[in-house]
């Protein structure tokens, strides 16, 4: 499988490069780590706009410095590929980040991995709101970085009947070895917390007067959609070696997939990038987008 690494320098850049190294992928990875100077972005300090003649001895200093440091940011990179023992190759590029990042990422059957924080907390030089434009428009599944790799122990798939999440859960099966190395030197199988949350809103206006039948029968058969929805995801996962439990739960979609993520201690989140409704979006549209904002665990999007 190809996969596409966007690095600036920062943590969340090499953390990236972890990732890849430590996902337990029944393919062997091919790799390639990019890392995209923007000297277009350059800023004078504390200054909203783009700097304008009269400045050129400025620019100049901060091109230099710019590229030294992206010199060295290939340098580093090239030795954190051969230490990992990941196959493939670094390169560089001038441009603005996102779009050349999408440029280059893999169409459909690859992965992009790119942090969730840049080295800039002012206007997030390469990877913070980047990451944002990624999963809105990258053609491939998209690999959030929020933290230090490790053994992918724990895993919440989030599901709603859609498309796109039928491709996360395929994308798990595929890709994914259901089992990782235990600390006794044998094999344990990977946990997967398989949730599917009715959004509130989807039930309304039934919900106002609970106590008619018909809204009871309505409201207990959407509940039971759901439940087999996460029931025979949860069978595929087991039926391929994985150890998985089905969750049901109503409320905010994103607020109860990033408790249940909390809650089962889970290494990655992965959900489709597009839910079920065009308009509200019930589960998995904008909702991937909040949580990749404010998940305290790195989250794959699948498209």
């Amino acid at each position: 499988m190809n996969v596409l690494v966007a690095t600036d320098g920062s943590k969340y850049g090499r953390w990236g490069l972890n990732w890849v190294a430590k996902l337990p992928f029944v393919e062997r990875p091919c790799v390639m780590a990019l890392h995209v100077l923007d000297v277009g972005a350059l800023r004078a300090p504390f200054l909203a706009q783009p700097v304008m003649a009269g400045n050129e001895r400025y620019i100049q200093e901060e091109i230099q410095r710019m590229e030294t440091r992206s010199a060295q940011i290939i340098t580093d990179t090239k030795k954190q590929l051969a230490a990992l023992q990941l196959k493939g190759t670094v390169r560089k590029e001038q441009g603005a980040v996102a779009p050349v990042i999408l440029k280059r990422a893999p169409k459909r059957d690859g992965l992009l991995v790119a942090g969730s924080q840049g080295l800039d907390a002012l206007d997030r030089f390469m990877l913070g709101s980047v990451s944002t434009n990624l999963i809105h428009h990258a053609t491939c599944p998209v690999l959030v970085v929020k933290d230090e790799a490790a053994p992918l122990r724990r895993i919440t798939l989030a599901t709603d009947g859609s498309d796109a999440s039928a491709k996360a859960l395929a994308f798990v099966l595929t890709k994914f070895q259901p089992d990782r190395l235990s600390g006794k030197g044998g094999r344990v199988p990977i946990y997967v917390s398989v949730i599917h949350v009715m959004a509130r809103r989807s039930l309304a206006p039934f919900t106002i007067t609970p106590t008619i039948p018909w809204i009871q029968q309505r409201e207990l058969k959407v509940k039971e959609v759901g439940r087999k929805l996460v029931e025979q995801s949860a069978q595929k996962l087991i039926e391929a070696g994985f150890t998985a439990e089905p969750l049901c739960q109503s409320g905010n979609p994103a607020d109860k997939i990033m408790k249940a993520a909390s809650k089962q201690h889970a290494d990655l989140i992965v959900m489709g990038a597009k839910g079920l409704g065009a308009i509200d979006r019930f589960l998995l549209g904008s909702v991937s987008t909040r949580v990749v904002q404010y998940s305290s665990c790195s989250v794959l999007v699948v498209r």
